[in-house]
């Protein structure tokens, strides 16, 4: 697993063993997944929700977001996504958390440009996350979810609705934006 593109471009990041325990975005999907925000990354915040390794947050600072919060419940994801940002130089742009999504969501009073949710598949927590997410949320936020393909997504996140739907192979990415907006 890689960086794609940016300051950090081609840096190997440090991954979990066990695809059970953390299942990271493939490249494909992944360059999928920023060439859908491509144009909205530049000086914003970004929140990595059950970050893993942290590719994703890192990709998106890598290509010039401001600020990335990485959020995951387990020790060792957290350790590993300190140590993909102290390798990819971004650390000093990022927060790690070590904390249950669900319960980030609710607590925190920070907003957010950009929402990266990648949980572990078919656990229902996706559906439950994205509703929290679009709490907190910018104006002109935009929420990307990775998820198995065939999987049902709510229609409407708070004020977000299902803008539209990628498929790659066995994954979909839903992606929501504030209700009546244009990309």
């Amino acid at each position: 697993m890689r960086v794609i593109t940016g300051s950090a471009r081609g840096r190997v990041l440090e991954t979990l063993p066990g695809d059970d325990i953390v299942r990271p975005t493939t490249d494909r999907v992944k360059e999928a997944m920023f060439s859908i925000i491509q144009f909205e990354i530049e000086g914003r915040r970004v929140l990595d929700l059950f970050a893993g390794s942290g590719q994703l947050g890192i990709e998106a600072l890598s290509r010039g977001a401001a600020y990335a919060v990485f959020v995951d419940k387990t020790a060792d994801s957290v350790n590993c996504v300190k140590r993909n940002l102290i390798k990819t130089g971004l650390k000093m742009n990022a927060s790690v958390i070590q904390a249950d999504s669900l319960t980030f969501l609710k607590t925190t009073k920070e907003t957010f440009d950009i929402a990266l949710l990648d949980p572990p598949y078919s656990t229902g927590v996706l559906q439950q996350a994205v509703v929290l997410a679009a709490e907190k949320m910018s104006d002109g936020g935009v929420i990307i979810c990775e998820h198995p393909k065939g999987e049902e997504m709510p229609e409407k996140a708070g004020e977000f609705s299902l803008y539209r739907e990628y498929k790659y192979g066995k994954t979909a990415l839903s992606v929501y934006r504030k209700n009546n907006e244009e990309e």
